[in-house]
């Protein structure tokens, strides 16, 4: 009994070393010959045909399946989700730790810009953009002693807003502008650091992919040129203006400008750690095709409007449209202001008449 089961294993072993070796190329008719005494294995035509390399390898499943119970079922299985996970397209490629580690630091970074945008809202409000007159890209510290102070509020004394609007202000009501102003200002620098430090640690440690890579690197630069924008804007604010009886005020296209690319960078964010924390499938998945293409339809249109009216919102604050009409639907006693388009060129109405940016906004 044990005689014959050790010749069974032997003449097995030699079957698919012959078969082995008919794959690499060695003759037909040799591997035929040595298989002369175990012909009754192969009583079928396709068996001989199989024997003489006719077919490829893996067409003897059928008959390995007698020689060796392999668990040919599992390999299968686990080839087709290896495939498919390679067929995502991943932009972070050091495993599911890192692709988490790059999600929770791209949405904290949109988090952060996000509350950038409510604290630049909060210092619109309380008027306090044009307290800091000058500006360094490092920034500074704040004023500590009272001599600081004194020196900070002489400033602001010079510019036109104090003049026209807050003259005879003291320096406990300067103190508060100040600090909302410089908030904002140290509030983005330290996004800056926030999202500088981690991509390098990142990068270095080969986590995100060049694709990626390109993509932060457009949006941290565009992130610290949002710092110069931001200048540009309230400089503008620091001019004389023009006439005697306006207040003085930042450009409404430079407020604009400040505003769109902070959603810009935002927006951009916020796509990327959606992309990273769920990749996106091949274009040969049809389920997932026609599913991005229904959102698409939605998402595209509802997008547009809420960009356009939040640009249309930046005219409105820029020009202190808000102050002009505070009814709705109704603007004033009537329907529709009657200089809605009394600028000339005509284009001028839509970024600097306070009744047709408003009557814009209103009905977006």
């Amino acid at each position: 009994m044990f005689q014959s089961r050790v010749c069974s294993l032997l003449k097995r072993k030699k079957i698919i070393d012959c078969l082995a070796s008919n794959v690499k190329g060695t003759s037909g008719a040799a591997n035929e010959a040595s298989l002369v005494p175990y012909r009754f294995l192969f009583s079928s035509k396709h068996a001989r045909n199989c024997v003489r390399g006719t077919y490829p390898f893996y067409r003897f499943r059928s008959l390995l399946k007698g020689v060796d119970n392999f668990p040919s079922r599992y390999m299968s299985t686990a080839a087709i989700s290896m495939e498919n996970k390679e067929g995502l397209k991943l932009l972070v490629t050091a495993g599911p730790r890192a692709q988490k580690m790059v999600g929770i630091w791209l949405f904290g970074s949109a988090a952060w810009v996000f509350s950038m945008v409510v604290l630049g809202g909060i210092t619109r409000l309380t008027r306090s953009g044009l307290s800091m007159t000058d500006w360094k890209f490092t920034g500074s510290l704040p004023p500590i002693t009272d001599e600081d102070w004194l020196l900070e509020f002489e400033k602001y004394k010079q510019s036109p807003e104090y003049m026209r609007v807050n003259k005879g202000m003291n320096i406990e009501e300067f103190k508060f502008i100040y600090w909302m102003e410089y908030a904002h200002r140290m509030w983005g620098r330290a996004l800056g650091i926030m999202f500088a430090l981690p991509f390098s640690y990142f990068l270095r440690k080969g986590f995100i992919t060049v694709r990626l890579g390109l993509r932060l690197s457009a949006l941290f630069a565009l992130g610290a040129g949002q710092g110069l924008i931001g200048w540009w804007m309230v400089k503008s604010g620091l001019e004389e203006p023009e006439s005697e009886y306006v207040q003085p005020k930042v450009s409404p296209y430079r407020l604009a400008a400040h505003l769109t690319s902070a959603f810009v960078i935002y927006c951009g964010l916020f796509w990327t750690a959606l992309t990273v924390v769920m990749p996106e499938p091949p274009g040969e998945s049809l389920t997932w095709v026609h599913g991005a293409s229904k959102v698409k339809r939605l998402a595209l249109p509802v997008s547009f409007i809420v960009g356009i009216t939040a640009i249309s919102g930046a005219f409105v604050a820029g020009n202190d449209a808000g102050h002009a009409y505070n009814t709705f639907p109704k603007m004033g006693d009537s329907w529709v202001p009657d200089d809605i388009f009394s600028m000339r060129p005509l284009v001028r109405n839509f970024f600097e008449n306070t009744s047709t940016v408003q009557v814009i906004f209103s009905m977006l």
